[in-house]
């Protein structure tokens, strides 16, 4: 039995690492997905991440170039998406960059990028998403937070502010919508092992110390991420809203 069968599902910055472990997560309990890829550069990993759907023979995938961080960009995903699909039953809102520095050397531009692209995102679809779901009295939306959002961490300012950002917009919405039948949660993942994490393999020690943060041992892997995203957006999680999960490994004990 498949979790999500029928059921469309929108993933923001699906191409690669987290994004398209979601997409495949979804897409084997039989949701039609479609996600979101922003360059050219990403558009042959996306078509590729089409075939493997279509591969294992049980959901859909369809991939659309847009920007989550441009709003109007966002009202023509989400116009065609409808216009292909009928309607959004599963908003993933997980678009995001990371521009690392020591606030004294973080600039303006840095850090409006990166609030944009991970804070303003959210907004941007989660706004255009919620009239279909309420025309349809249910839905459920998950956002992309971070651990980091929750502890904060030397050198990651800009990231943490968004990132914590999305906590308090998701608890607002599942407040906002619950009567609706709308459900908001967020996911705060810790370090998964991703193109955005690769700087840290070839340096034992620093591996070696952050995996002594880690209670079960290990990085984490997009599969685990997606396998979060699937609960929280199949009827397993039907009286779950306006919470934060953290997929950390424990590093947040």
């Amino acid at each position: 039995m498949t979790l999500l069968k029928n059921k469309v599902a929108l993933v923001t910055g699906g191409a690669r690492g987290i994004g398209a472990g979601i997409v495949l997560a979804l897409a084997e309990q039989g949701a039609q997905v479609v996600f979101t890829y922003v360059n050219d550069s990403s558009y042959e990993r996306s078509m590729e991440l089409e075939k493997q759907v279509l591969a294992k023979g049980i959901g859909k995938a369809k991939a659309y170039q847009s920007n989550a961080s441009v709003f109007t960009s966002c009202e023509t995903l989400v116009n065609n998406v409808l216009k292909d699909f009928g309607t959004i039953d599963i908003c993933v809102n997980n678009a995001g960059i990371a521009k690392d520095n020591l606030l004294l050397r973080v600039s303006p531009e840095q850090w409006q990028e990166t609030l944009n692209t991970n804070l303003n995102s959210v907004y941007n679809l989660t706004k255009l998403v919620i009239k279909t779901m309420m025309k349809n009295q249910s839905g459920s939306i998950i956002n992309m937070s971070s651990i980091i959002g929750i502890t904060g961490n030397a050198g990651q300012t800009a990231y943490a502010a968004s990132k914590a950002g999305i906590i308090g917009f998701t608890k607002s919405v599942a407040k906002e919508l619950g009567s609706r039948n709308i459900r908001c949660n967020a996911i705060a993942p810790g370090f998964i092992e991703t193109e955005m994490t690769q700087s840290m393999h070839g340096n034992p020690e620093k591996e070696k110390a952050m995996l002594q943060e880690i209670p079960l041992g290990r990085i984490g892997k997009a599969h685990d991420i997606g396998q979060a995203v699937v609960f929280l957006a199949s009827d397993m999680s039907a009286y779950i809203t306006g919470q934060v999960l953290s997929v950390c490994g424990g590093m947040n004990i």
